[in-house]
């Protein structure tokens, strides 16, 4: 199930961003099977580097997108030069099925393919003059599972800043209306790891026959790594957390 398609059955669709599916196009390979060295690729940010200032510094912006994230691309890449058909598959799909992964290789592809499709879906989280509440289904979810969104922002923060080292906290979709908040270690994902919902996952394989069904679906996240924001806010994360929540997309 595509994180369109999760979003859409789930009735979260007025606080998603409608392009991220668009992202790990961009990040794939062609679909031609005689491809030698097929390679996955950096999506470009669609906005200027400064956009997000002063909650996120440009440097921070360029040197998080243009380093650490090529890095993942291009380190992704060549721990898969020797299983292209590897390439042939979305990377959502890849790290969803990491036990089809080669076991010499299964490492690197679930940290650095983590990091690619982790980054892919953060630079879209995130927009110029963002900030708010969301609304509709979302908002109804978000109030059902923490009472409000001032209590949801506490408990994500909570969840930010408890993440031990580095790592991502989550918004995640688990259920119809049903959202609740986890962390990650590294650049591991929820998408890796499938909830216990029977009728979730029965009506996401419903919904993608023959495909890959995750049935925890990231809305959003965010990068709590050093790196992230380390230039502008040193070893302040809680305030990051606290800034960043006026750039959210």
């Amino acid at each position: 199930m595509t994180r369109r398609q999760a979003i859409k059955t789930t009735a979260f669709a007025a606080a998603a961003t409608a392009t991220l599916p668009n992202a790990f196009a961009q990040s794939k390979a062609g679909s031609n099977p005689a491809q030698l060295t097929p390679t996955f690729t950096l999506p470009p940010l669609t906005y200027a580097f400064d956009a997000l200032e002063p909650h996120i510094d440009a440097q921070t912006m360029e040197i998080h997108h243009d380093r650490h994230h090529k890095a993942y691309v291009d380190n992704l890449n060549k721990a898969i030069s020797d299983s292209p058909g590897l390439a042939q598959k979305s990377i959502e799909d890849v790290i969803k099925d990491l036990d089809s992964v080669p076991e010499k290789i299964r490492t690197a592809v679930r940290n650095n393919g983590g990091g690619h499709y982790n980054h892919s879906l953060f630079w879209q989280m995130m927009k110029k003059g963002g900030g708010g509440e969301p609304k509709g289904e979302l908002a109804k979810a978000i109030e059902k599972s923490f009472g409000s969104f001032t209590a949801f922002k506490e408990s994500f923060a909570k969840a930010g800043l408890g993440q031990f080292g580095s790592g991502w906290a989550w918004l995640v979709a688990t259920a119809p209306g049903t959202v609740l908040i986890e962390s990650s270690p590294n650049q591991d994902s929820p998408a890796m790891k499938p909830t216990m919902d029977k009728d979730f996952a029965a009506f996401a394989q419903a919904q993608s026959p023959g495909k890959l069904v995750s049935t925890k679906v990231p809305l959003l996240g965010i990068d709590v790594w050093e790196h992230a924001y380390y230039l502008k806010y040193q070893n302040k994360r809680a305030d990051y957390i606290a800034a960043w929540w006026n750039v959210v997309n």
